[in-house]
């Protein structure tokens, strides 16, 4: 449950679209399993805003180059998606990119287990949208699933994706 007397801290992800033969592609991470934090969850590259960050661009492309060893120039951002606020009271901007041709993977091996692309098409398809739910502290919690050739793409990552399916298919 998120505490009503702390302001929610600040962060940015990069929701980075890799444009492939077959069509855009999603990049995503796994985290190491060992971390104390959402180990072996799968996530988009990005973390908590620093202080010497311009804004949330500057943040995501920092911490995705941090992360995953793609270096900005690769990275055209496109523009945001809504706000996430996590049940672990992160204020979390997504800044949806585009990636470059030419751009090399090096994952941060303390932190990241490996990184991985899945089909926009996948991702999109509200029939891939699963709801879940389970207890957790004390209350019943829901959220979106979206499991990928035995990857468990979930909770605020899987809900971000779910912002972007409304954005680009629900009407108003």
């Amino acid at each position: 449950m998120i505490p009503t007397d702390e302001a929610p801290r600040p962060a940015a992800v990069l929701v980075p679209l890799v444009p492939r033969e077959g069509g855009l592609h999603m990049l995503l991470t796994q985290r190491q399993p060992h971390l104390r934090r959402h180990g072996g969850q799968v996530a988009f590259p990005g973390g908590r805003m620093d202080e010497t960050d311009s804004g949330p661009i500057a943040a995501a492309l920092r911490e995705t180059e941090e992360e995953t060893g793609i270096l900005p120039g690769f990275v055209e951002p496109l523009g945001f998606l809504d706000t996430y606020l996590t049940s672990t009271n992160y204020r979390v901007m997504p800044v949806v990119g585009l990636l470059r041709p030419g751009f090399t993977v090096t994952p941060q091996q303390e932190e990241v287990a490996d990184v991985f692309e899945v089909p926009l098409a996948f991702l999109m398809n509200p029939q891939h949208h699963e709801r879940h739910s389970r207890a957790w502290q004390g209350r019943q919690r829901h959220y979106y699933a979206m499991p990928w050739q035995g990857r468990y793409i979930w909770g605020a990552t899987a809900g971000m994706i779910r912002n972007l399916y409304a954005l680009l298919y629900e009407r108003s």
